[in-house]
């Protein structure tokens, strides 16, 4: 499958600022199963922007916008093909869970199995937990289709109904969030389990399911992906109740939200801001 991603992000400023400086993570990753064949950035107020590859495989662009400005416009254009998807089994053999706990001994994976800023567990947590009878299964495939299934059901996607900032406590409460809740929950569960567990930020191209929790066509979304024997990372996505496959476009990974935000800077002046986000993807046909 081919892909076409717009992602326009922009700050409007009550009063003109004297400068912005500026991180953005929306080039499209090129990794197992997913190629980005094209990508370009452009900011107005125009400005050098520059970039690096951070540790864990991600890109990062950033750039200084050092005048007089009420308005910054961030538009980028990728090309991505996403390779057919692999079969996955419903369940894995009975000895999983001890090579699972393998995974612990090495280091690289310390920050996938440890509590993370959004990521925590609480008293709601553990209530919620008790309440859906999630617990470890037979094995760690099936332990997390289960838990997919129980998050699905048991919250409601809801736009705006926390902020990106929102701790978990507050969608356990209300029993409604966005997809970052969904990725949140779902990852400090897994971890709470002695899964390694990661946050991807990227993009669906949305079929239309007409299920209760789909997101909407044009939105950033984010779902978990669980590091499996024999199977290494795969992609989870409660709150549409799916795995993360063939229409999920990986921009980055991190232990949670607060890694992988797609824009994030600071500005000088006495404004207040006003953000607006476009997305458009679109399948190229073949």
């Amino acid at each position: 499958m081919l892909y076409t991603i717009r992602h326009v992000t922009e700050f409007r400023y009550s009063q003109p600022i004297r400068e912005s400086q500026m991180e953005v993570r929306k080039r499209p990753r090129s990794d197992e199963g997913q190629r980005c064949l094209e990508f370009s950035l452009s900011v107005e107020p125009d400005a050098r922007v520059h970039s690096y590859v951070d540790h864990l495989g991600n890109t990062v662009h950033h750039f200084d916008v050092a005048r007089l400005h009420q308005e910054l416009r961030m538009s980028a254009v990728s090309w991505v093909e996403r390779l057919g998807s692999r079969k996955l089994p419903e369940r894995l053999s009975s000895d999983a869970w001890a090579e699972t706990a393998r995974f612990a001994q090495d280091f690289n994976n310390w920050d996938w199995l440890h509590p993370s800023q959004y990521a925590t567990p609480s008293e709601a947590l553990r209530s919620f937990v008790n309440d859906c009878r999630i617990a470890r299964r037979d094995d760690p495939m099936s332990t997390l289709r289960e838990l997919n299934t129980a998050l699905h059901g048991a919250i409601a996607y809801v736009p705006k109904s926390t902020r990106v900032d929102s701790p978990i406590d507050e969608c356990l409460q209300n029993r409604k969030g966005v997809c970052q809740d969904f990725a949140h929950v779902f990852i400090t569960i897994a971890r709470g389990l002695g899964i390694p567990c990661r946050y991807v930020s990227g993009h669906l191209f949305h079929r239309g399911n007409g299920g209760s929790n789909a997101i909407p066509t044009s939105a950033s979304h984010a779902w978990a992906e669980a590091l499996l024997p024999e199977l290494g990372w795969v992609g989870f996505d409660p709150a549409n109740h799916s795995l993360a496959e063939q229409d999920h476009i990986r921009i980055a990974v991190g232990r949670d939200y607060a890694d992988v935000p797609p824009a994030r800077g600071v500005f000088m002046g006495m404004a207040e801001s006003e953000l607006t986000v476009e997305v458009d993807v679109r399948e190229v046909p073949q």
